[in-house]
């Protein structure tokens, strides 16, 4: 609407109905107008009307949906189904160009001004989650593993030719290992150790590792933040001082630690000491979206920006149009609840935890680095599938994310043969169950979490006395 419209409207109707109604239009307009100006994330969540009024204004600046467009290449973003087409809001370009993944579209401008402004309130929602000093970010179309293989990729022109390893602090995720074989490199696992229960990072040995192999010869230390307990997040402050001094570069695989405010200090921390070249956290995990996401960022522009050349090809909008329609739902001040909440849930589920382990005769495992996961003790001198029934009877009973870590599985993944598999270590000495308090989780959920444990661990324990009766009697 215009003014030579808003008039025409007035000669048909009343001109104060006419601009009560203008007046709700110019609020949204102006929400758009205040994105556009300041680039950032707002305070307080729009809602659907607004985001979709301002989807709808974007989709009409791509090509594709000009009334006079005649395309006749071979990607003009048609859609052969109407549902695919409203399910994308009409905008099926894509994002960046094939020579780099940031570049604007001149056939889409509407798609490369969404991902602009999306990349834009990531970096200052990150900045809120305690990444203050962090320069830049860029969202990439891939899940974490893939990439983290993006980036060790764009490492490669940047080391000696020699440098094929990646010293690695053990954390028992496939797509970590797979990250680094699929880039071409060779994983050097550098093992935890137990302070307590906690696998912590073992900076001797990491040192000891660096000079062994030579500074040269290495591409790049990859540490991990957010896990699975009973490991803590990387020392990355101690990390990154060794990888300034040598002069090696330093990736953090931060998969939901941006969800963590101590997972963000010890980031922050290791970039004022020492070095950190990008850490990378999941869409999915941390602004609950689809699966298909990540955000890469950094204190380095021009790596960032090396990172998006790397990319071959035109890249999939939908993770940016699911995100940018997340942070203009939730505003800052949602995402800040949301934070807080998380935090209150951990503490919930641990002391909930503890409760019914203590009941069973099991303790909860000390792992006070870890924020996010944590975990029970399972005594009991039984074999691996007895442990594994027990995570059966917990799905069976549609309790899922739990892991139920049996001591020594041994597992082959890529080149890498690891004994004590989910455990993080060759050899921990007790096998245990846990469970994560993520963005989102609620206390309801642990409740109706902690029941079903109860009574799943009551069945299992008395399986697994009766079986070890009958064990007894054969003898």
């Amino acid at each position: 609407m215009n003014e030579t419209t808003d008039h025409l409207a007035s000669r048909i109707i009343p001109a104060t109905y006419v601009a009560q109604g203008l007046q709700s239009i110019r609020s949204r307009e102006n929400k758009i107008r205040i994105l556009l100006e300041h680039k950032k994330c707002p305070e307080e969540g729009w809602d659907d009307s607004t985001i979709e009024m301002l989807l709808h204004h974007l989709s009409m600046m791509d090509s594709n949906n000009f009334p006079s467009n005649c395309g006749v290449g071979e990607r003009e973003s048609r859609f052969a189904s109407s549902l695919v087409q409203r399910r994308h809001f009409r905008m099926g370009h894509g994002i960046g160009r094939s020579g780099d993944l940031s570049e604007v579209q001149p056939k889409a401008a509407g798609s490369s001004l969404l991902n602009k402004l999306t990349n834009s309130m990531l970096l200052d929602v990150i900045k809120i989650a305690g990444g203050t000093k962090v320069k830049c970010c860029l969202l990439v179309p891939m899940a974490t593993g893939m990439v983290l293989t993006l980036c060790l990729l764009t490492l490669r022109d940047k080391r000696p030719k020699s440098a094929r390893y990646v010293l690695w602090p053990r954390i028992d995720q496939k797509s970590c290992i797979k990250c680094m074989v699929t880039a071409g490199f060779e994983p050097v696992v550098v093992e935890g150790k137990l302070v307590e229960d906690e696998l912590q990072t073992d900076i001797d040995e990491l040192h000891r590792r660096i000079s062994l192999l030579g500074a040269d010869n290495i591409l790049c230390v990859l540490s991990t933040t957010s896990c699975f307990a009973p490991r803590g997040p990387d020392d990355l402050p101690k990390v990154a001082a060794l990888c300034r001094e040598y002069d090696i570069p330093h990736l953090v695989n931060n998969a939901y630690g941006l969800q963590s405010s101590k997972c963000m200090h010890l980031i922050e921390e290791a970039a004022r000491i020492g070095r950190i070249d990008a850490f990378v956290q999941s869409t999915d995990k941390n602004f609950m979206v689809p699966v298909g996401g990540s955000v890469v960022a950094g204190y380095d522009k021009i790596f960032l920006n090396d990172i998006a050349q790397m990319y071959p090809g035109r890249a999939s909008g939908s993770p940016s149009v699911d995100v940018f329609i997340t942070l203009l739902s939730l505003g800052t001040g949602g995402y800040k609840k949301l934070l807080k909440e998380r935090k209150e849930v951990f503490e919930f589920l641990k002391v909930e935890l503890s409760a019914v382990a203590e009941k069973h005769g099991e303790r909860l495992l000390s792992t006070p680095s870890n924020s996010i996961s944590a975990a029970i003790s399972l005594g009991g001198d039984c074999d691996r599938k007895t442990f594994t029934l027990l995570g059966s009877m917990l799905f069976a009973r549609n309790v899922s994310g739990t892991r139920v870590v049996a001591r020594g599985e041994v597992k082959e993944v890529g080149p890498l043969k690891l004994n004590g598999f989910g455990s993080h270590t060759s050899d921990y000495p007790i096998s245990y169950c846990t469970a994560a308090a993520a963005i989102g989780a609620t206390k309801e959920e642990v409740v109706l979490f902690v029941k079903r444990l109860d009574k799943v661990l009551r069945k299992w324990k008395a399986n697994l006395k009766d079986s070890r009766v009958q064990c007894s009697n054969n003898q």
